[in-house]
């Protein structure tokens, strides 16, 4: 291979752009720009749904506008992550945080912090470097950064109990398959074959998330997994707990995801409501929720483009999103 065709790989090791992409902010301080953290776990995550949304609209660095539609996981993303800051932001949960601690919400942070240093910087270097990709991903190892980098990812929220878990960020065979389908998107001419191929890319990458990702950050963890079986009221449990669980189950907030900006709205065509008998500890159970959201979202996409690219819009406004700014009771009838 000559000089000139040598994958940039490098950047997997010495770019700080993988290792908080779009979470950190910057700030002056005498003439020199530094970064802080966000610390308001809701402004987090809209800032997450924000970039998701940026990516999908091909609004981020080194896009490519004529081939929207190619990430369309990040799409639904977006929609995802605003949900998060929505339940973290509830009064509801906020409430249920006195009784339960912090486990859930640290439980839903520590998920949606850390799936996003995953899945953002794949989609990140594909921007950069499209041509290096196949062989770059393979060499993607927390392990592997500069020594300045490592640690800086070190010293991220979770770190020490969070890169084990999800194998220091190696790549997955969901997600090597999510990106063949990504070239197929955007060398296909808008048609029932390019929707096809979008839809099959969402839920590989769907898939990468719930089991490569979440299933081992959050879902695993017992105690994450025994409280939200009590805000949930689930079927398993018994005695004291089963008496616990239910004016828990009537302050916390349902599973649902809505396809709009804000929190939530009463029509039944721009939301998804989990069925009772979801077991969210079970990656099977979630997935046939997700693979019904999935859908969904799909057909709206379709039907309702503009609409739906208005409200992914809305929600790429948040990329600069303030750690004081709470949004609660947020609902449109539409």
């Amino acid at each position: 291979m000559s000089t000139a065709t040598v994958p940039r790989c490098g950047q997997w090791r010495s770019s700080s752009a993988i290792c908080a992409f779009r979470t950190r902010r910057p700030k002056k301080r005498g003439g020199t720009i530094s970064h802080r953290l966000i610390n308001f776990f809701p402004a987090r995550a809209r800032r997450i749904a924000a970039t998701y949304a940026r990516l999908y609209l091909e609004l981020e660095d080194h896009s490519t506008p004529a081939k929207k539609g190619r990430y369309y996981w990040m799409a639904l993303g977006a929609f995802a992550s605003k949900t998060v800051a929505c339940s973290i932001e509830s009064l509801q949960l906020t409430w249920t945080r006195g009784v339960m601690g912090s486990t859930v919400r640290e439980g839903l942070g520590q998920g949606n912090f850390w799936l996003f240093n995953d899945i953002a910087a794949w989609h990140w270097f594909y921007n950069v470097s499209p041509d290096s990709f196949d062989h770059c991903v393979e060499e993607r190892d927390t392990n592997t950064y500069v020594t300045q980098v490592k640690e800086q990812v070190d010293k991220l929220p979770w770190a020490a109990q969070s890169l084990a878990k999800i194998d220091r960020l190696k790549v997955k065979p969901e997600v090597r398959q999510g990106f063949e389908l990504v070239k197929k998107i955007e060398n296909t001419s808008p048609s029932p074959r390019r929707e096809e191929n979008q839809l099959r890319h969402l839920m590989k990458m769907a898939a990468h998330e719930q089991k490569n990702i979440l299933q081992n950050l959050i879902y695993n963890n017992a105690d994450f997994s025994w409280w939200i079986k009590v805000q949930r009221n689930d079927s398993e449990l018994r005695g004291l707990a089963k008496a616990f669980a239910v004016p828990a189950s009537w302050v916390s907030p349902k599973l649902k995801v809505s396809f709009i900006s804000q929190c939530d709205t009463d029509l039944p065509e721009y939301s998804n409501v989990a069925s009772e008998d979801t077991k969210l500890k079970s990656y099977q159970s979630r997935m046939k929720w997700i693979e019904l959201v999935g859908s969904q979202f799909h057909d709206l996409m379709r039907r309702k483009t503009s609409f739906m690219e208005a409200e992914l819009s809305a929600m790429a406004g948040w990329v600069d999103t303030q750690d004081s700014v709470v949004y609660l009771k947020e609902s449109r009838a539409l």
